[in-house]
């Protein structure tokens, strides 16, 4: 890659769009966020790597190129027929919606899904498309929920049927808890038969996987569509994947474009996605495993607890006894490279751990001696 090439990518990865500006050595174990952090740099030198290993093969706003090489290959690990490039997660489920709908311009959310909280109304707004929230404060809403919904659609004074169905799954503002696998059959199925579209926004798809065990492309299955997203743990610095059948993705970039999404240059963000998505899957299931077997000893030490949530996913409760100082805990456990969250807002003995590949970076040993010396120093 030539000085200007270089600088051209430089100035696109700017360090004041990073989430991280600093990573901690290699060996430190990050319980935050469902990937490895990254820098500036170290984009730019994966870019780099991926350039002399496959090529970096330029689009032209969004098509082509390396894009369309990380179209298909999401489209073949999702079970899809094919898949679009989006910029973000929002345009994504807003355009899955948007099309499944057509002609009936209502769809059901679940009321804490990401859609319908910090999204400000867009589908509403933008394509005059009415969304109805169930499952209130809860990660999911049942069979019985959305068919008393769809009946009410259907049966009102005026009809106004249902177009979409959208599952959010993992939940972020429930800790990580998902759908279970039985209700998002019995759901789809029912929207299938009552001719519904079912997308699925799965951002975090690959965490829900590695905690259940029900393999990625079988929850795709279940849908007319799916959305994951490419930066949370796939390590580009933006981007969202829609996959879908030929038929849903026909002509989509052009709707794409419409709304601003026909982006300049995408191939540095599908560069680095192809790059993350090899032994993503392989990787995180080892993660799992490992945590599982970690939290299990730290279990068996006294002044600390670690439990599941019911229906949860890569995020864990830790939970401190009442001698112990949460906020020195934190700070020996950083002596040991190990990081984690400041207790948990009111709960100030509770310290959310989420579970991704750092965990991989040390021993199951010396995780554990970090614990331990950490409750040790901290108990008052």
């Amino acid at each position: 890659m030539g000085q200007t090439t270089n600088r051209h990518i430089a100035q696109s990865f700017r360090s004041d769009a990073m989430p991280i500006k600093d990573v901690p050595p290699d060996n430190t174990v990050i319980f935050r966020g469902d990937g490895e952090p990254h820098t500036t740099s170290t984009m730019l030198q994966r870019l780099i790597e991926f350039d002399q290993e496959f090529t970096l093969e330029e689009d032209s706003y969004s098509l082509g190129g390396n894009v369309e090489q990380l179209e298909k290959k999401c489209a073949e690990m999702l079970g899809k027929e094919t898949a679009v490039f989006m910029p973000t997660g929002t345009l994504a489920n807003h355009l899955a919606i948007r099309k499944l709908c057509g002609v009936k311009p209502r769809a059901i959310v679940q009321e804490q899904s990401h859609l319908y909280n910090d999204s400000g109304d867009c589908v509403t707004q933008l394509s005059s498309i009415n969304l109805v929230p169930l499952a209130k404060g809860c990660p999911y809403f049942t069979l019985e929920a959305l068919k008393a919904a769809v009946e009410q659609a259907e049966t009102g004074r005026v009809v106004n049927p249902v177009g979409a169905v959208m599952v959010e799954s993992p939940v972020r503002r429930q800790s990580g808890k998902i759908m279970p696998f039985d209700e998002m059959k019995a759901v789809t199925d029912y929207c299938r038969d009552k001719q519904i579209g079912s997308h699925l926004d799965g951002a975090r798809l690959y965490m829900m996987s590695g905690a259940t065990g029900i393999l990625p492309v079988d929850y795709a299955a279940l849908f007319d569509t799916v959305y994951v997203s490419l930066y949370k743990y796939f390590g580009a610095p933006f981007g969202a994947i829609l996959a879908g059948t030929a038929e849903f993705t026909d002509g989509l970039y052009h709707a794409r474009r419409m709304f601003g999404g026909g982006l300049a240059s995408a191939n540095f963000a599908a560069a680095l996605a192809l790059q993350g998505i090899d032994g993503f899957e392989e990787r995180f299931n080892c993660a799992m495993a490992q945590a599982t077997a970690l939290f299990g000893k730290i279990n068996a030490l006294k002044g600390i607890n670690i439990e599941p949530f019911e229906h949860g996913s890569n995020i864990f409760p830790l939970k401190l006894a009442s001698d112990v100082d949460s906020k020195h805990f934190v700070k020996v456990l950083e002596e040991h490279s190990v990081s984690v969250s400041s207790p948990d807002g009111d709960h100030s003995r509770r310290i959310m751990l989420t579970v991704n590949p750092t965990i991989l970076r040390q021993d199951i040993q010396s995780l554990c001696f970090a614990f331990e010396r950490a409750i040790e120093k901290s108990q008052k």
